[in-house]
């Protein structure tokens, strides 16, 4: 099983930006597929945004065109870039990946707010 350490999590303004990290303790090449999940209190964990080793990527609606996920090898992370965000992105974050089971972050909290 991989563990997944997030950060960059915190307060930004609305129309803001933040890149939020997932470092994984092995290789990436190892996981796949790789993405970002959201909750909101009171609501369903939703895919933000999933990408596989061969980069193909999927995004939710409300995503499309602000966020952007990669993926950087060489150190085993894999970032969320949130560009334009808006307070409907306030929610705790959280890396997923697979191995041969279904792995999570801890989860950091993502709070848009002027």
């Amino acid at each position: 099983q991989v563990q997944l350490v997030e950060s960059g999590g915190g307060l930004v303004q609305p129309g803001g930006s933040l890149r939020l990290s997932c470092a994984a303790s092995r290789s990436i090449f190892s996981i796949n597929p790789m993405g970002w999940y959201r909750q909101a209190p009171g609501k369903q964990r939703e895919l933000v945004a999933h990408i596989t080793l061969g980069g193909t990527t999927t995004y939710a609606d409300s995503a499309k065109g602000r966020f952007t996920i990669s993926i950087d090898s060489a150190k085993n992370t894999v970032y969320l870039q949130m560009s334009n965000v808006k307070p409907e992105d306030t929610a705790v974050y959280y890396c997923y990946g697979f191995t041969n089971t279904h792995c999570w972050g801890q989860g950091t909290q993502v709070t848009v707010s002027s």
